[in-house]
């Protein structure tokens, strides 16, 4: 078998998994809004979601039943596959931009800065006068200060190495972490610090329709942008001089690269809250089943992450039912066994 013939069996392969995952993310979405402490049927799930989109169906459920369905479920599954995909996304993405296999935006001190940045809003009103988009906005700035710690601390010598963004991440996320349990602690308002508290464990127990576009807006510009540059993600996987042989300058493309990720994770954290694992565990597993090119991985990696989070958040209302355990809690709980298991494998390798 020539190079070219295994690289269109692995684009094949490739293709055939995005498909089934697709369908998969379909039907457990069905399901998993009949999941929880009230169970509802996949049937009236479908007949209720076609009867809000326009369809001529008969009202054979209850008034209760649509309420659960519709005003709640609904949009708390969307959100879930939502932020799951960024989060898988982003993972890719930061992988090659630092060629590292540990870097995830969680890790490298992102999603700890948009925290505090969002707990900021939510604890002392910083940009309240932007009414819906206040957290969001805060979470930006606090992430995008983060990762321009983070990579001023790696490129301490004059020169960027990626493997010194692991420790620098780590770093600035403990600092980042600290900061936001300070403001925790200065705050006076019991309301909002159990508001921040429960949202720093991750959950998508407040998620309602208003939120939905956020998640939406955040994975578009992941989706079309990385898919954009997946040629310039398979160059600089490999190294700085492999992106410039190319034509793709490291340094602006990196900059570009973070901006992006940080401003669709910091719309993930502010309706999500922290999640880990999803965006460095997922990209690890889709590159194993599809191997490393970006145009393949990236909507692989949107659509696995989609379908983890989706399960894991159907999962995290049923468990202690009727008390609701924190995502991210859960998703630690999924991903610390893969990481193990990565690691040993590739050690054997």
């Amino acid at each position: 078998m020539t190079l070219g013939d295994a690289a269109r069996r692995v684009r094949r392969r490739g293709g055939v998994l995005l498909v089934a995952l697709c369908l998969a993310l379909v039907g457990s979405a069905i399901v998993a809004v009949g999941i929880g402490p009230v169970d509802v049927s996949a049937a009236v799930v479908a007949r209720v979601v076609g009867a809000q989109l326009g369809l001529p169906l008969e009202a054979t459920w209850s008034s209760s039943e649509e309420s659960i369905v519709w005003l709640i479920r609904v949009p708390r599954v969307l959100l879930g596959a939502f932020v799951g995909a960024v989060l898988a996304m982003t993972g890719a993405a930061i992988q090659s931009l630092v060629r590292n296999p540990l870097a995830d935006p969680y890790l490298l001190g992102i999603s700890s800065g948009a925290s505090t940045g969002a707990a900021a809003s939510i604890l002392f009103g910083v940009g309240s006068g932007l009414g819906a988009i206040a957290i969001t906005g805060s979470a930006f700035v606090g992430a995008l200060l983060a990762i321009v710690l983070v990579m001023t601390i790696a490129r301490i010598g004059g020169r960027f190495v990626p493997s010194r963004l692991i420790f620098a991440g780590i770093a600035v996320g403990f600092a980042l972490t600290a900061l936001t349990n300070f403001l925790v602690f200065a705050s006076e308002s019991r309301d909002g610090t159990r508001a921040v508290l429960f949202w720093m464990l991750g959950s998508l127990g407040q998620a309602r329709w208003p939120s939905v576009p956020i998640g939406l807006i955040a994975v578009i510009v992941a989706l079309v942008f990385f898919t954009l540059w997946a040629r310039r993600f398979d160059a600089i996987a490999i190294s700085d001089d492999t992106a410039l042989a190319l034509g793709t300058n490291p340094t602006r493309f990196r900059a570009a690269g973070v901006i992006v990720v940080c401003l669709v994770i910091a719309a993930a954290v502010s309706v999500s809250g922290l999640i880990g694992f999803v965006g460095l565990v997922v990209p690890h597993i889709v590159r194993r089943l599809v191997g490393g090119r970006h145009s393949i991985v990236i909507p692989t990696s949107a659509v696995l992450g989609a379908l983890l989070l989706v399960w894991a958040d159907a999962a995290a209302r049923v468990a202690f039912a009727p008390r609701e355990l924190p995502l991210g809690i859960l998703t630690a709980l999924i991903g610390t066994p893969l990481l193990i298991a990565l690691i040993r494998r590739s050690a054997e390798r």
